[in-house]
């Protein structure tokens, strides 16, 4: 989700705490059902970043947000509309106010990675982007040993500036803008700073969402409100291009690998693993963003580059294993 969608979260904290698996995913491994996630993840990442030569981030975006909205809402629209006849029956404006705020939360979250993505490298983005659930990790915790992990996050992020960050070329455009390489660059890794800072929220409102709103209701109307936000950003820059039944189809299946399906496979290993393994597992998601960059984009990361991600996933992981039972929700 999100890409968003996070590396920190425990089975009940989030929004989609759900009803017992009814489509057979008790019977796979928990390695392979959370790796599957993974991957899909990335490889939605890796198609959207395809198709901005023909459709811009925005677009995408929108036509992801909304796809998943929709596909959510399907599955689980009667909760989500009791959920709301309840705030307004009740006048729980505050409640109001908090699941507004985690789906505009969201709909930035996955506006400014997509942008990231279409400036700099998948790998390097999502190494970025981590950074805002290290920091929610690390927060939470009164451990000094905790302060290595900053430290080595600094590092890998130090890395990443000293070997600078390479644009990745896709369909004969690196940025699609007439900005110079350095510039567009240095936007896309501000973009990637902004999509961590709108993923530390996301986990602290989704918790807060969670304790408001029974099962995925939350997360339903979140997606809805997210898909809402980022709306008027996709029709600006995409127009009628966004109706293409082609870019619809890719749309859907973007939404789909990148929202959908990783959110019901981290749902069913939440339910199996404890948060900090699942945190361990999680930290991975940057190597894997990186070789979906190799394989599907033709980028490539230097041996710095390399070891910058390596210095992340190392920190990311040695927090979530002493997060213990810190809160934690799964992306969007």
């Amino acid at each position: 989700m999100p890409q968003g969608r996070a590396s920190v979260r425990s089975p009940t904290a989030g929004p989609g705490a759900g009803p017992p698996d009814a489509a057979g995913l008790h019977r796979i491994p928990s390695p392979l059902l959370l790796g599957t996630g993974i991957l899909s993840v990335q490889l939605g990442a890796g198609i959207a970043a395809r198709m901005f030569g023909t459709v811009p981030a925005a677009g995408l975006t929108g036509l992801r947000l909304w796809a998943a909205a929709l596909v959510l809402g399907l599955l689980g629209l009667r909760p989500a509309i009791r959920a709301v006849r309840g705030v307004v029956a009740d006048r729980a404006w505050r409640d109001a106010l908090v699941v507004a705020a985690f789906g505009a939360t969201l709909g930035i979250m996955n506006f400014s990675i997509y942008q990231a993505f279409a400036r700099i490298p998948l790998g390097i983005a999502v190494t970025i982007e981590f950074l805002g659930p290290l920091t929610v990790a690390v927060a939470a915790s009164r451990r000094l040993i905790d302060l290595l992990w900053v430290a080595l996050a600094a590092a890998g992020i130090a890395l990443l500036g000293t070997a600078g960050v390479s644009a990745a070329k896709l369909g004969g455009a690196a940025t699609g803008s007439a900005a110079p390489s350095g510039s567009a660059e240095l936007t896309g890794v501000i973009f990637a700073l902004i999509a961590a800072a709108a993923w530390a929220c996301y986990i602290l409102l989704s918790a807060s969402t969670g304790r408001r709103f029974p099962g995925s209701a939350g997360l339903v109307i979140a997606m809805a409100i997210a898909a809402v936000v980022v709306t008027p950003a996709a029709v600006a820059s995409a127009g009628r291009v966004l109706l293409r039944p082609a870019v619809l189809g890719t749309g859907l299946a973007i939404g789909l690998l990148s929202s959908v399906i990783p959110y019901r496979f981290e749902l069913e290993t939440l339910r199996r693993v404890p948060a900090r393994v699942f945190g361990i597992w999680m930290s991975l998601e940057p190597a894997v963003a990186a070789l979906v960059g190799v394989v599907l984009l033709s980028q490539s990361l230097s041996v710095p580059q390399w070891l910058a991600v390596g210095c992340v996933i190392a920190a990311s992981a040695g927090a979530a294993l002493g997060a213990g039972r810190s809160a934690a929700v799964p992306q969007a």
